[in-house]
C-alpha cells in the first residue's frame, strides 16, 4: 500500500531534512508532502528536494486550524487517511524583540499547530501509523515552577489547550510573573506541546496500540539552525539538521516500543516526564 508521509515546517532546516530523510528511506510509489506557509518557499523546497519517494509541495500555514482539518480530510477522501505525520513548524523567536511582543505568533505556531495537528491527523492515522511533534527536552515538567506542575501533569487535552491560553492571556495580562511563568516563552510552549501530545495519547492509547500506532514527542537535540542561532553561542556539540533528523527518521520506520506510546523520546530513549529526578 502506498505510504503518505507529511512534515509541516519543512521548507528548511529539521522539517527539509526529515522530508529528504523519509524519501530516502521510503519506496518509489510512496509520497511525502513538505509543506510550509509561504507558496514561494514551498516550491523551491520541493524542486530541490532528493529521495527514492516522491517528494510533493503543499502550502500549509499551522496556524490556521481549518486549513489543516482540510489537509487531513482531503488526504482522508483521497488515499484512505496517512501513514507519517511530522509537526515541526515552529515561528522566529529573537532576542532583539521581548518575549510579550512575539508571544502571540509564536505561541500560534508552536502550540496551536500542535494541537490542531493532533486534533485533525490522529484520527486519520492508518494502522502503523506514527504521529509525532518536534518539541525540546525543555518540554519535561520540572523546567517550570512546581506551582505550575498540576496545569499540565495528568490533565485532559482540552484542558491543556486552555492552560495555554491562559497563559498566553497572562504574558499579555503582566501577570504571568507573577503566576511563576518564566520570561522566556519557549519553555512554557515545549512544556505544552509535550503535554498536548500526552493528553491525546492518554485518550487514544488503548485504540493504537493494537493497531501498532505511535503518537509521541520526540527531542531532537541542540541543532545548528536559523531558530537556535541567536540564543546560544557554543555550537560546537550541535547537530546539523541531517543528524538531527536520522534518529526521528529511525523512531518513525521501527517497530512499535509501546513504552514511547505518549513519550517525549530523545534519539530512542524516553525522557521521564517529570525530568530527571524522576
Amino acid at each position: 500500500m502506498r505510504r503518505i508521509a507529511v512534515v509541516t515546517g519543512a521548507n528548511q532546516g529539521i522539517g527539509f531534512a526529515l522530508v529528504e530523510g523519509l524519501a530516502a528511506r521510503m519506496n518509489p510509489e510512496d509520497l511525502v508532502l513538505l509543506t510550509s506557509r509561504d507558496p514561494g518557499r514551498v516550491a523551491e523546497a520541493a524542486a530541490r528536494a532528493k529521495g527514492v519517494a516522491q517528494i510533493e509541495g503543499r502550502v500549509l500555514d499551522v496556524s490556521d486550524d481549518d486549513a489543516i482539518a482540510q489537509l487531513a480530510a482531503g488526504l482522508q477522501a483521497e488515499y484512505g487517511g496517512v501513514d507519517i505525520v511530522i509537526s515541526n513548524a515552529i515561528a522566529p523567536l529573537t532576542p532583539d524583540r521581548t518575549q510579550a511582543e512575539q508571544a502571540d505568533q509564536f505561541i500560534a505556531v508552536a502550540n496551536g499547530g500542535t494541537e490542531s495537528v493532533l486534533r485533525a491527523f490522529a484520527p486519520v492515522l492508518r494502522p502503523g501509523g506514527r504521529l509525532l511533534v518536534v518539541a525540546s527536552s525543555l518540554g519535561t515538567l520540572d523546567q517550570l515552577d512546581p506551582k505550575l506542575h498540576p496545569l499540565f501533569d495528568g490533565r485532559s487535552f482540552d484542558e491543556i489547550v486552555q492552560t495555554v491560553e491562559d497563559w498566553r492571556q497572562a504574558i499579555h495580562a503582566g501577570t504571568a510573573a507573577d503566576q511563576g511563568w518564566p520570561e522566556w516563552i519557549n519553555t512554557p510552549s515545549k512544556v505544552g506541546q509535550v503535554a498536548a501530545v500526552r493528553a491525546l495519547a492518554a485518550e487514544r492509547r488503548a485504540a493504537d496500540l493494537p493497531q501498532n500506532k505511535l503518537i509521541a514527542s520526540i527531542c531532537p537535540g541542540l541543532v545548528d539552525t536559523r531558530a537556535s542561532r541567536p540564543w546560544f553561542d557554543d555550537f560546537s556539540q550541535a547537530r546539523t539538521p541531517a543528524e538531527a533528523a536520522e534518529p526521528i527518521v529511525d523512531l518513525v520506520l521501527a517497530d512499535l516500543d509501546p513504552s514511547q506510546y505518549g513519550e517525549l523520546v530523545r534519539d530512542g530513549k524516553v525522557l521521564p516526564w517529570r525530568g530527571a529526578a524522576a
